[in-house]
């Protein structure tokens, strides 16, 4: 079995727990592939830790989760020294950060100070303790969830340079009622999270990131993908457009779903399907412009003004 077979495999039994999340299922399999990291939005409840833990034992990789509150300081995220009284010396005690899928639930429940512990980590797969750095396996996945309706009360937005350090920010929706019929009768004896078994390993993994990179990426699909960004930097209801690190950020989620899709080239179609994803959470409005619509309208609007090259779509 090739390991892209694999990586549909592992797709289907990730479906089978987390049901009517496909889309999900795929974006952060595009993430993974492309090396970056995913914000998850949802209610709760809607299984986003079971996804997180779902993709863990996957690949056979080591899973942590932080909740985050206020009082969580940057050391439990990253870890401390500390004075051990047998010995009388100091030691490493490494956080929940050295694993290979990090959940932090709830993110912006923490207070800039923490959230920004995972800038390093994130950004560079290494985080400093006391001056000491501390390497990261490979591959390192960041899932941050956050609920859409949480009040203001004991929250913190993120600010702009830690959204930009995701990939993607992807959505959870209800699942129809099919759906949510078919998820009563899985759970109705046992948490089919148990019958998961590991179809890739983690080395695997780290060889499709390095296949991902090889995918083409034509001047013609690169050209329209700089369209969109600069879009986003004249459209009347942007005060702020996206970065170069967003551009690359559209290029890399490009070629890890066109290698999903079985292909070795990336198509300006594969681009539309992600802009909304990679784009949405790095955008700022005007104040007019977010009062009359939201982000995804506005990013939506930006991918509507340019035209999408054909010349690719038959390419064999």
């Amino acid at each position: 079995m090739s390991l892209i077979e694999k990586i549909d495999q592992a797709k289907q039994a990730i479906n089978q727990v987390i049901v009517g999340q496909d889309d999900v299922v795929e974006l952060l399999f595009v993430a993974l592939l492309g090396k970056g990291h995913v914000m998850l939005e949802s209610v709760p409840g809607s299984g986003k830790t079971k996804l997180a833990k779902s993709f863990a034992k996957i690949i056979n990789g080591n899973f942590s989760r932080v909740q985050f509150t206020p009082d969580v300081l940057p050391s439990d995220v990253t870890g401390i020294q500390f004075l051990n009284p047998k010995t009388n010396e100091f030691e490493l005690r490494v956080g929940p950060i050295k694993t290979n899928i990090l959940l932090t639930d709830e993110i912006n429940r923490a207070t800039p100070r923490t959230q920004s512990s995972l800038l390093e980590v994130m950004e560079e797969q290494q985080t400093t303790i006391d001056g000491i750095t501390v390497s990261i396996p490979s591959p390192f996945l960041v899932i941050a969830t956050q609920n859409p309706i949480e009040s203001n009360h004991g929250t913190f937005p993120l600010p702009e340079a830690q959204l930009d350090r995701f990939l993607m920010k992807v959505t959870m929706d209800y699942p129809t009622l099919e759906q949510e019929k078919e998820i009563l009768n899985l759970n109705r004896t046992q948490d089919p999270i148990h019958q998961i078994n590991s179809i890739l390993t983690t080395d695997e993994i780290v060889e499709l990131q390095k296949e991902v990179t090889q995918v083409d990426v034509s001047d013609v699909v690169q050209d329209y993908l700089l369209a969109v960004v600069r879009e986003t930097r004249n459209h009347a209801d942007i005060e702020l457009g996206v970065s170069s690190r967003a551009a690359l950020a559209l290029m890399r989620a490009g070629q890890a779903k066109a290698f999903l899709r079985g292909r070795n080239y990336v198509t300006p179609q594969d681009i539309k399907e992600l802009v909304t994803y990679v784009f949405e959470h790095r955008i700022v409005l005007t104040m007019e412009g977010s009062i009359r619509k939201t982000k995804r309208e506005v990013v939506r609007e930006v991918v509507q003004a340019i035209d999408v090259p054909v010349e690719l779509e038959t390419r064999g």
